[in-house]
């Protein structure tokens, strides 16, 4: 699973593993979150979305699980 950048004012990158239907989205305040049960539909629906930001607050945020990853090593 990569992260995959992605053009927004609020997230910086995104991946997702198909096969256990979670998203994660890096932000660019730096916070890392994984969001689950999340559909191969609303994982392309979110790459094509004209905002990513948006789309991340209307349709993942107030409807999936989540929890913090840890931050980035490096």
């Amino acid at each position: 699973m990569s992260w995959v950048p992605v053009d927004s004012s609020a997230a910086s990158a995104i991946r997702y593993n198909p096969r256990r239907r979670c998203l994660d989205v890096e932000y660019v305040s730096g916070g890392r979150y994984r969001y689950y049960d999340v559909s191969a539909e609303v994982h392309q629906e979110l790459l094509a979305a004209d905002s990513v930001g948006a789309y991340l607050n209307q349709r993942i945020k107030p409807c999936y699980r989540y929890a913090k990853l840890p931050p980035a090593r490096g």
